[in-house]
């Protein structure tokens, strides 16, 4: 633990966030992050989905404190500290999280559990390109990458199909992976009103499930939106803009 995580964060000063269940676990789990990272939510909605108390620190990616850029290899978030060590990268968090706490999320049926960390894996990837897309400082450059995405969002439809994705009726891993892409996209659909139907059925209908949960509408800060909307118009992105109009 840092007690001076709070002390250089600005504009982003935030409490740390626990869990709201009260059950004692032998070590303390702390995620160290930047606010509006998609990466940690997926372990936050984990945690939670293990009523496992947690607790998120916060800092400014643009000006990293130093004993963050001392223990972050990649100096990239988010970190897990646990018992002296560190842990990164968000797919290696949520397996480590998934190997020590119960329930387990992950398929037990070793096939589909690969399966599932290469769809996570593809997950990664369109939050990169929902980043670029909200990114795009005109509006040629908005409607190129809202193509690419959308392209790429229907490669969902045929593992889904397929029952690829199927958890039995179980919240997966799988799901935590996805639900902040779907909480960003629920957000941008607000902002303008053709996003509205990027995602076709049944991905929609997952998307509405996964965000009815209360793990995933605790996943974030209450200020989420007036935060994000803040930082991507700071970076002068076309769409953000749009907000009001």
């Amino acid at each position: 633990m840092h007690p001076e995580h709070h002390d250089t964060l600005g504009w982003l000063l935030l409490p740390k966030l626990a869990s709201r269940e009260n059950r004692v676990f032998p070590m303390m789990i702390n995620l160290v992050s930047f606010v509006l990272c998609p990466y940690v939510q997926r372990a936050v909605i984990a945690l939670r989905e293990k009523s496992v108390e947690y607790e998120v620190s916060y800092i400014d990616l643009a000006h990293p404190p130093e004993w963050f850029q001392a223990i972050s290899p990649l100096g990239k978030v988010p970190l897990l500290e646990v018992e002296d060590q560190v842990l990164f990268e968000s797919s290696v968090i949520i397996d480590y999280l998934d190997e020590v706490f119960q329930p387990r999320l992950h398929p037990m049926d070793p096939l589909r559990r690969a399966q599932h960390k290469a769809w996570i894996e593809f997950g990664s990837g369109l939050l990169v390109d929902q980043m670029e897309l909200v990114l795009a400082k005109d509006e040629t450059t908005f409607q190129q990458r809202l193509a690419h995405l959308e392209r790429e969002l229907k490669r969902l439809l045929a593992p889904f199909e397929a029952g690829v994705f199927d958890g039995d009726g179980v919240f997966s891993l799988l799901d935590a992976a996805y639900a902040p892409l779907f909480m960003r996209q629920e957000l941008l659909a607000e902002i303008r009103v053709e996003l509205a139907g990027l995602l076709p059925e049944p991905l929609q209908s997952w998307s509405d499930r996964l965000l009815a949960r209360p793990s995933v509408k605790g996943s974030l800060v209450d200020d989420f939106r007036e935060r994000y909307i803040a930082f991507f118009s700071a970076k002068g992105s076309w769409l953000m803009q749009q907000v009001g109009i």
